[in-house]
């Protein structure tokens, strides 16, 4: 039997953890700050777990803003880092004395069910109670997966995807507000159809349509990891590794600047140069501060995806933290954040604080259980 090492020394109480799955440009974080807000709203105490190939995370300074305890697993996923985990669990339980904890596993990593379910279900009886997985899908990308055909995206790539859909419990289509109410019923139909094993349901995190009950399953459930799926290590490996994975932060400072305008003309700017190469963008995500003010900017695909929130004003300093996630070389994509970043910050002085690119390595779980562990209450 397979057991976790040192679980004997974390003194948790019992915790609800929900795990959100999902392609990268999914959604998750914007879902995890709406319902962390919501659970904080009903009285309830929480915590957040967030995870990446390396640190300089937008998602991580995202919530953090959101006065909630989070904690971040960076350098390999959840899965190759299992102690890293649980440390974070143990992290922001103490911390936040949390009912529920959310953890949110990078958007390229699947075989969830065995490398992080089992394992938990398996030692931590009475200290976690681990809700249904759920896997978040763009409504457009799912329904050219079911087509398919693979979205633009490299086949590997797609093939990691399909995994995340083919182990979910539940599939949650997010960013509804995009697609016509008619529409959304035929597309979570076909998605039952092809995935009978998982439950279907859609959400908009920016109108919270759905919010309430999609939590409402995932904070009572325990039925967490009810399959294992067939994973072919060698296209998973090499779905993650087409990616260029670059994280960064600079200081940007000079004379008054409207740091919205700046933004959107950077944002665009890398939108336009991807697309002209003809390279798929997983995402990119960047937070723009300038004192309490601050602006979110997201790519996840060609330029018509580019979408913003909130206003970072005008200022003459401001803190950008970009994370970038494209098929392509990551000295390529290095270059040309750099290039980019020059040609629009025009006067501006630049710090880089920051900056990590690379590929990732070859997935390689602490454990992957062989077994669906009994579900329990």
């Amino acid at each position: 039997m397979e057991r976790v090492h040192n679980t004997e020394e974390i003194n948790m109480k019992t915790t609800r953890l929900i795990l959100v799955g999902g392609f990268l440009g999914a959604g998750k974080t914007t879902l995890l700050w709406e319902a962390a807000q919501h659970i904080i709203a009903n009285g309830q105490r929480i915590g957040l777990v967030t995870n990446d190939q390396a640190p300089e995370l937008v998602d991580t300074a995202i919530l953090s803003r959101n006065e909630v305890k989070v904690a971040e697993v960076n350098g390999s996923c959840f899965c190759c880092n299992f102690d890293g985990l649980i440390n974070a669990l143990k992290q922001v339980q103490e911390e936040a004395n949390a009912d529920v904890i959310i953890a949110e596993p990078v958007g390229s990593c699947t075989d969830l069910s065995a490398t992080i379910i089992q394992p938990l279900k398996e030692n931590m009886q009475g200290e976690l109670l681990v809700s249904p997985l759920t896997v978040m899908a763009d409504p457009f990308r799912l329904e050219a997966i079911m087509d398919g055909n693979n979205d633009g995206l490299h086949p590997s790539a797609a093939y990691i995807f399909r995994k995340q859909l083919e182990e979910s419990d539940i599939i949650l289509i997010s960013k509804t507000d995009l697609i016509a109410p008619s529409d959304l019923e035929k597309l979570k139909i076909r998605a039952k159809l092809h995935f009978p094993d998982s439950e279907v349901m859609s959400v908009s995190s920016l109108s919270r349509v759905g919010l309430d009950l999609w939590l409402n399953e995932v904070l009572h459930r325990t039925d967490s990891g009810k399959r294992l799926v067939e994973v072919d290590y060698d296209v998973y490996a090499e779905g993650e590794a087409v990616l260029g994975w670059l994280n960064a932060t600079l200081m940007l400072s000079g004379e008054p600047t409207d740091w919205d305008s700046f933004a959107r003309n950077f944002l665009s700017a890398l939108s336009q140069q991807f697309d002209s190469m003809g390279a798929s963008v997983g995402h990119v995500k960047m937070m723009l501060e300038a004192g309490t003010h601050y602006l979110l900017g997201n790519l996840t695909g060609k330029e018509d995806t580019i979408n913003f929130r909130r206003s970072a004003g005008i200022g003459s300093e401001a803190r950008l933290t970009l994370n970038a996630r494209v098929e392509m070389n990551p000295e390529v994509l290095e270059l040309i954040i750099r290039d980019t970043l020059e040609a629009t910050h025009g006067s501006l002085e630049t710090k880089i604080l920051a900056l990590r690119c690379l590929s990732p390595g070859r997935p390689e779980p602490t454990f992957r259980f062989k077994y669906v562990v009994p579900m329990y209450q």
